[in-house]
């Protein structure tokens, strides 16, 4: 069987990323810090046909990451796939966000992806084969406010795969990169992300469910390309900060300021992920399930792009070849 480990497992698309392995029949090694997120996702891994295995561990942490990828070895044999998605955001204006929530943010965001390509390419590379996927964001592109170490770390990320994937080109290896960037999706880091705002934060625009990022990651890992984009709205976000970075600038300082604030307050008692994990297990889906969209054009067209530009080239050619008899 395949082995695929997946970090951020125990909720939102980490978790709905570990299903749609374990639907295929893999052994999925799940990485995260919450015990009933974690036994959560190994349940729902095994009712999909796959193997779970638990491994709690903290992504900030660089031994636990190097030490968790040995025991996949150990039980399980060589990891074909690893998944870096454990992430950590802050919704606060950049002056409200206390310097060492600022660190704590970067460490899971950004240190965590690099602890895990280290880990993954210690084990891939003597063998000369694997996958690592890294889930970005349109945010890695385009920053939004009351967000900023969250867009910080993205960006970073996005330098740090960059400069690998040259050097395995450097030294010739079959080991691949691969950088899945996301529009908003529902998932539950709106409720378990720090906040200083009064409001309960929301995503921005159009929402997307979760296993749609799952299927493009489970895609990405099995084909590989530079970079993939999953929703129209990530599109939009990335090719609008190539031409008119100026103009999203004053439009988001607005937009996406409101945009990103519910109506509901904050409830009394609030807890939040950044330093220990929510103890509940609240599985892929966040609070809103009745707005977001269970498909995605852009992401669909993206995954089946070489037959729909034969469906699109064949009549054209037919068409071509009539008019010229």
């Amino acid at each position: 069987m395949s082995v695929a480990v997946v970090t951020g497992a125990s909720g939102g698309i980490g978790r709905a990323t570990a299903v749609a392995f374990g639907r295929r029949g893999w052994r999925v090694a799940l990485l995260a810090r919450g015990a009933e997120g974690l036994a959560g996702a190994q349940r729902e891994v095994e009712q999909a046909g796959g193997e779970a295995l638990i491994i709690p561990t903290d992504v900030a942490d660089q031994s636990a990451v190097e030490a968790a990828a040995a025991q996949v070895e150990r039980e399980w044999g060589a990891i074909d796939v690893w998944v870096n998605n454990a992430m950590a955001t802050i919704f606060a204006p950049v002056m409200a966000v206390h310097p060492e929530d600022f660190k704590r943010a970067t460490e899971v965001t950004y240190l965590g992806s690099v602890w895990g390509t280290l880990a993954a390419l210690k084990h891939m590379m003597p063998r000369d084969r694997g996958v690592i996927v890294q889930v970005g964001s349109a945010l890695a592109y385009r920053s939004i406010p009351l967000q900023a170490a969250y867009c910080g770390a993205k960006s970073a990320v996005r330098g740090f795969i960059d400069s690998v994937r040259c050097e395995l080109i450097h030294e010739r290896s079959n080991v691949r990169l691969t950088h899945v960037h996301l529009a908003a999706f529902n998932t539950p880091q709106f409720d378990w992300g720090r906040t200083t705002l009064r409001r309960k934060p929301m995503p921005v625009g159009k929402i997307f469910q979760p296993e749609v990022a799952a299927e493009s990651i489970y895609r990405a890992a099995q084909h590989p390309r530079r970079e993939v984009w999953v929703g129209w709205p990530a599109a939009q976000a990335i090719l609008g900060q190539k031409v008119l970075p100026g103009y999203l600038d004053r439009r988001l300082a607005f937009e996406a300021w409101e945009g990103q604030l519910d109506n509901e307050p904050i409830p009394p008692g609030r807890v939040d992920n950044l330093y220990a994990p929510v103890r509940e297990g609240r599985g892929a889906h966040g609070r809103f399930d009745a707005r977001a969209l269970p498909h995605s054009m852009q992401a669909w067209l993206n995954r089946n792009r070489v037959a729909v530009a034969l469906g699109i080239a064949l009549p054209l050619l037919a068409l071509g070849a009539m008019r010229r008899r």
